[in-house]
């Protein structure tokens, strides 16, 4: 009976990748692929950041979490719908399957700007929240103990792109990491924290309510807002922003770039029917469309059915994949 197991290839090991992992496991040949080893509770990255948790508590393993499942780490590097078989870098042969679950989520949004790429943290990642830390870290360490107030200032300015809801977390948690440190080490002076955002307003899409709530609390810890701000390029310790036409440059410890994602390159060079932003069309089953043993669920896939505000987030991820589990 093992040999005529049906086997099913899952891509991608976020909350709706893992959850239809585990719905599934016993059901048959599972295999899960992901780039990491573990799966990450994104929403408490910022905690991790601030040191209020440790990595195992919001990174466990996959092999931890799974059962009856096969875990592949690897980078998918091209996927073959017609012959539901996916190539994974490093593997001498693809894996193939009778059914294929597409949830490898989106990536980071440069939106085309120069150097934000090259010179600007994510924040997706355990990895990017490493880096921050140490940057903000390396940022602390130059500051002589008798520096000028506003040495310190210039030392610890930081700018955070993007006004949504992560940015003005991480924008929080950022500043009373730094001012804290300031305040730890004896230093004059305090941190430098900035919020970049292209419209006229911070958290875009929420109520009047929790806006004034947010920018209460973000003046009461002294974080600069720039709306109706675009950033022109970013360089190494220079982000160059442009505002009413004319441009400016701020020198900078750090660019944390968190101003929207993009689709996942392997989705936009799939050949199969999509919206206008670029997301795979589904079936109300999760299929795609002429492809009835290939199921897409998260943040590359379009449903006609679903509201676009429910979009992006882990509470739709999860039912998404006992949907997609059942009729897998």
């Amino acid at each position: 009976m093992a040999r005529n197991k049906k086997k099913i290839v899952i891509l991608g090991g976020g909350f709706g990748g893992l959850f239809t992992a585990l719905e599934l496991a016993g059901a048959g040949d599972v295999t899960l692929v992901d780039e990491n080893d573990h799966f990450l509770f994104k929403p408490m990255l910022y905690e991790y950041l601030s040191g209020e948790v440790e990595a195992w508590h919001i990174a466990p393993s996959f092999s931890e979490l799974l059962d009856d499942v096969r875990t592949v780490r690897g980078a998918v590097t091209s996927i073959d719908l017609d012959q539901r078989s996916v190539t994974i870098e490093g593997r001498p042969a693809p894996l193939t399957t009778d059914a294929l679950v597409l949830a490898l989520g989106a990536t980071t949004n440069y939106w085309g700007v120069e150097g934000a790429a090259e010179f600007s943290l994510p924040f997706r990642e355990i990895d990017d929240a490493n880096r921050l830390r140490r940057r903000m870290t390396e940022a602390l360490d130059h500051i002589q103990p008798d520096a000028a107030p506003q040495d310190t200032r210039a030392a610890l300015t930081f700018a955070v792109v993007g006004g949504g809801a992560s940015g003005v977390e991480l924008a929080t948690k950022m500043a009373d990491l730094l001012r804290d440190a300031v305040k730890r080490r004896a230093l004059r002076g305090e941190p430098r924290v900035i919020i970049i955002e292209m419209t006229d307003r911070l958290v875009p899409g929420m109520g009047g309510e929790i806006r004034e709530y947010v920018e209460r609390e973000l003046a009461e810890q002294r974080i600069e807002i720039h709306t109706q701000t675009r950033v022109a390029r970013v360089e190494p310790n220079v982000l160059t922003l442009e505002h009413n036409g004319r441009e400016s440059d701020i020198e900078v410890a750090g660019v944390v770039w968190v101003a929207g994602v993009r689709m996942n390159p392997l989705i936009e060079n799939l050949k199969v029917e999509k919206d206008k932003r670029g997301l795979i069309i589904v079936e109300p089953t999760l299929q795609v469309r002429n492809h009835p043993n290939v199921f897409t669920l998260g943040d590359i896939a379009s449903y006609p059915d679903v509201p676009p505000t429910l979009a992006g987030t882990a509470q739709l991820a999860l039912q998404q994949a006992q949907l997609c589990a059942r009729n897998v």
